[in-house]
């Protein structure tokens, strides 16, 4: 028993040496308008991404993204809505050049309106890249989203699915994360 109590300990001596948590976040703008004889509607969209992560070594890590977002839209709807998001992903770091390093973040992404009753779940992958600016400090961009991805509004038989890669506005994210 002494042994295996023993052997345990040093396993997670020896993973917490490389473990980091950081913490920090990202955000992100959006914002499209037609011209009258399209309509003449306009959307402007807020990300605000707070994020905790765990490294686990090099390669790997895991967090969340609880975050919030902020609809307003002008022309035929003419209101504001507000949203709640939660993403629990993993990270691989596929490539390190210098001081830059290329990961994708595997998870899935759920958002929930709180005045309109609409739901979003998304699964896939958000390439991206994180430089480091100082031993404890990084600018970190998403470029991106691969996978599938389906908004359901009020009401039946209005669902909307989409499979593939999108690069929109929406997908771009800027931040900064503290490593402990």
């Amino acid at each position: 028993m002494k042994k295996i109590l023993m052997t345990l300990v040093a396993v997670f001596a020896a993973v917490n040496m490389n473990a980091q948590v950081y913490v920090g976040g990202s955000v992100a703008f959006e914002a499209w308008s037609s011209q009258k004889l399209a309509g003449d509607k306009s959307e402007s969209v807020f990300k605000l991404l707070p994020e905790i992560g765990y490294t686990l070594n090099d390669e790997w890590a895991i967090g969340t993204v609880i975050g919030y977002q902020s609809d307003k839209f002008n022309g035929v709807f003419g209101k504001s809505e507000t949203a709640f998001t939660f993403n629990p992903y993993a990270r691989y770091t596929f490539a390190n050049v210098g001081k830059v390093n290329f990961f994708v973040d595997g998870g899935i992404d759920f958002t929930t309106a709180t005045k309109a009753d609409w739901n979003e779940l998304a699964v896939g992958f958000k390439p991206g890249l994180a430089v480091s600016l100082s031993d404890n400090i990084s600018f970190v961009s998403h470029i991106g989203f691969i996978g599938w991805d389906q908004y359901n509004p009020d009401g039946d038989d209005n669902n909307v699915s989409k499979f593939g890669l999108s690069l929109s506005g929406a997908n771009l994210t800027f931040g900064l994360y503290y490593s402990f």
